[in-house]
């Protein structure tokens, strides 16, 4: 079996990321920890997770009845 090497690694991440839907999502993402970050200030955002009560990937979006502040560890832990 072929071993993966970190430049194999980094390029199928940068063809990934690179996809328009990716692009997309990610813009989503940022723009609903900004409105956090605005409404609850920097502070409080600090060290957590902004989640979507219903996941992007499920029709929500990014109005703040559906954002949240979770832990890191109870936000990635989940699987929606």
């Amino acid at each position: 079996m072929a071993r993966t090497t970190k430049a194999d690694y980094a390029k199928h991440y940068a063809e990934y990321q690179g996809k328009p839907e990716q692009i997309a999502k990610r813009s989503a993402r940022n723009k609903a920890r900004r409105a956090m970050v605005k409404k609850l200030g920097a502070a409080a955002v600090a060290g957590k997770d902004v989640d979507h009560k219903k996941p992007l990937r499920k029709g929500g979006g990014n109005g703040m009845s559906n954002l949240r502040l979770r832990s890191v560890k109870s936000n990635r832990g989940d699987t929606h």
